[in-house]
């Protein structure tokens, strides 16, 4: 027994390899690390990482085939995609890093994802504006909302940041050229009571990219590519923690197969007809229309 101590420790100090020790002696390496945060993670990720590579006995061509598919991961992405964090999606990690951040916090309106779309910025627009700019054909629909903290009180002057995708499934990166930039996009801001409202059209549910990685992945896999139909929101404000969240259609398709494992039964919304040519004049909208309202409950840092 004394042999084998004697063995481990010179194996650790010395940094040569053993692979019964291997994420012990990977890990020895990292003890000069002097962020602490930094070390915890990259030995767990050793650890976990070797423990992988033994449990289903990882062949080289396998391993080979791991780099590639991450190499390629790399190469997908550009200013307007970002295929790692799809690949993050549909593996559920993005779902979990959220859930591990933002836990469920009593009346707090539950996240979601960001999703890999988020790379535009959204243009400020004036409450009621439609963020329609290109006139696509789809369901004219109203959204309204309102933004309160956890004591019921509104949060004046937040931001609403709003992106969807259109009535075809396609958000404006993927039709470059067809569609005006930054269309169905939107920066609003909350008026002194926390409410807010814009126009739209009602999303469709649509497939994720799927002529990369991520898509070949999928296939492999057997599972489908869909996304339920939603509209992201982002609310933030001063001395307000910041929450992403979606709008989910209700009577979309992979409500219950979200590839992305997005959808939370809480952010389900009725996206109801409305047939009121008045109430449909006064927003600008063509009769009969759809209304969704989403009320959204958010945290202060501080309560005063």
């Amino acid at each position: 027994m004394t042999e084998d101590i004697q063995k481990t420790g010179t194996a650790l100090s010395s940094g040569r390899f053993e692979a019964e020790r291997s994420a012990e002696i990977v890990a020895a390496s990292l003890a000069g690390t002097t962020d602490e945060r930094l070390k915890e993670i990259l030995t767990s990720l050793v650890r976990h990482t070797h423990e992988f590579v033994k449990e289903v006995g990882l062949t080289v061509e396998e391993w080979a085939a791991g780099i590639r598919f991450l190499t390629e991961t790399g190469q997908k992405c550009d200013d307007t995609r970002q295929e790692f964090i799809l690949l993050s999606d549909v593996l559920g990690v993005s779902m979990l890093v959220d859930a591990v951040n933002h836990p469920a916090d009593g009346p707090v309106t539950e996240s979601t994802v960001e999703g890999p779309f988020h790379m535009v910025d959204s243009p400020p627009r004036a409450l009621g504006d439609t963020i329609d700019e290109a006139g696509l054909s789809g369901e004219p629909c109203l959204v309204t909302g309102r933004v309160t903290d956890t004591d019921g009180r509104p949060v004046a002057g937040a931001g609403i940041d709003v992106w969807q995708a259109d009535a075809e499934g396609f958000y404006d990166v993927q039709r470059p050229g067809e569609v005006p930039e930054r269309n169905l996009r939107g920066l609003f801001t909350a008026d002194e009571d926390g409410r807010f409202w814009f126009r739209t059209i009602v999303p469709r549910y649509y497939p994720v990219p799927v002529d990369g990685p991520v898509g070949t992945l999928l296939k492999a896999t057997g599972r489908h590519s869909y996304r339920a139909a939603h509209i992201h929101v982002e609310v933030s404000a001063p001395g307000v923690r910041t929450l992403t969240t979606h709008i989910f259609v209700d009577d979309s398709p992979y409500l219950d197969s979200d590839t992305v494992f997005g959808v939370k039964e809480s952010l389900i919304r009725a996206f109801a007809p409305v047939d009121d040519p008045v109430r449909a004049a006064e927003h600008g909208l063509p009769n009969p229309f759809r209304h969704v309202d989403f009320p959204v409950v958010v945290r202060r840092d501080t309560q005063p």
